[in-house]
């Protein structure tokens, strides 16, 4: 008999009971103040911005060398020096051609002279003046020859002499005295020497997909396993146009100017770098899911009795927006409402907001719904009358 008087309470209650069976609940975010940065990320390789090799144009052997790795060179100092004994050798060869022709140009010239001479006064043929203007002008052609030659034999003696083209470290030498060196093909390098190093490049690989975000003068942050505390700065200097493509990837070359002052970055390092594509310092910003954040009960449980829930919110007005206005639903003591803002920069996580709220602003972000169960009534035994009972209980009397 307490059984039923007590399901006859129960409903009673859940009749006359003002609190819906679901509540929903909302996850909020509060706006606030900060950067958003955009950045592209990629690999590349430390380089002296401007590095010359320096070679032989004549073959030799090695005989003197008058640096070594890492040495500091002034553009102009000598560097090594060829065996010049053949080429001294030569260049008399050629003093004593020069002379010969000389002098039978000198020769000839003094013939034509003469034969000119008898030609007007007719006292010789036709056939002796073309012949003495021949040899006048062969005498002339092999003196112009002789002297190029002379030239030539010349130069070769001054590139026995290898100098400096610019001031800067030798990075490199490939050569040691003694050694011989062949021109014949193509130029051997020697030394291969950096301008100034306190001006260093990165040259990077960027993916396709990323390369139309990078621009000159953007900012770079990088770091290099040799220094991994240390973040060096650079500045992106030029975006080269030609791809390259490695196992059906395309990347292009970025160049990056880095300051090397304290001559801690290294030709060759490999350097992790950082190129800064957008940035918004000091802005409002919001969680991207508070952009797309719709009211909804949808998800809500129902009591079969009750009508279906509407999936959308529809007595919600949305005002017109254009490209960059979104509307967010902000909560506050009067509930919740929809607001229309400007957005600006986002990086996927934050986005930035440039009119609309402030700092402070309580935005919705997510909405979740939990279940109402009613409570039994005072005096009711505390306990479901659906449950066991222990033993003695409601016995009669």
């Amino acid at each position: 008999m307490k059984r039923i008087c007590y399901l006859l309470t129960l409903c009673s209650l859940m009749a006359c009971q003002q609190t819906p069976p679901f509540t929903d609940t909302f996850k909020t975010a509060v706006v606030e103040q900060g950067d958003i940065v955009n950045t592209v990320t990629s690999t590349g390789t430390v380089e002296p911005v401007n590095s010359v090799d320096v070679g032989t144009q004549v073959s030799g052997i090695i005989d003197k060398i008058y640096v070594d790795f890492n040495s500091v060179v002034k553009e102009g100092q000598i560097i090594a020096e060829l065996d010049k004994t053949t080429l001294e050798a030569d260049l008399h060869s050629a003093e004593a051609n020069l002379a010969s022709s000389k002098a039978e140009l000198t020769y000839q010239k003094a013939n034509y002279n003469r034969i000119k001479s008898l030609y007007e006064r007719q006292v010789i043929s036709d056939v002796e003046m073309e012949q003495a203007q021949y040899q006048y002008d062969k005498a002339k052609a092999a003196y112009s020859k002789v002297q190029a030659d002379m030239s030539r034999v010349k130069k070769n003696l001054d590139y026995a002499t290898i100098y400096s083209p610019i001031s800067g470290v030798v990075l490199y030498k490939a050569v040691e005295e003694g050694q011989t060196v062949a021109s014949s093909f193509n130029t051997p390098t020697l030394f291969t020497i950096a301008q100034d190093l306190k001006q260093m490049r990165v040259i990077a690989n960027i993916d396709e997909a990323d390369i139309g975000a990078v621009k000159e003068g953007q900012a770079v942050t990088f770091t290099v396993d040799a220094y991994p505390h240390d973040t060096f700065k650079g500045t992106v200097s030029q975006v080269r146009l030609q791809a390259t493509t490695t196992s059906n990837v395309v990347t292009y070359e970025v160049v990056i100017d880095a300051p090397n002052n304290d001559l801690k970055l290294k030709p060759g390092l490999t350097a992790n770098i950082t190129i800064i594509t957008q940035a918004a310092n000091n802005v409002l910003m919001v969680p991207v899911k508070a952009l797309s954040f719709k009211p909804t009960i949808a998800n809500a449980p129902k009591r079969p009795e009750m009508p279906a829930a509407p999936q959308q919110a529809d007595s919600i007005k949305r005002p017109a927006l254009q490209a960059n206005e979104k509307i967010i639903f902000v909560k506050d003591g009067d509930g919740m409402h929809p607001k229309k803002v400007e957005i600006g920069l986002t990086n996927g996580i934050k986005t930035e907001i440039k009119n609309g709220l402030a700092v402070g602003d309580t935005v919705v972000i997510e909405q979740t719904a939990e279940i109402n169960m009613p409570m039994p009534p005072a005096g009711a035994g505390g306990g479901s009358p659906f449950m066991p009972q222990p033993p003695g209980r409601n016995r009669r009397k």
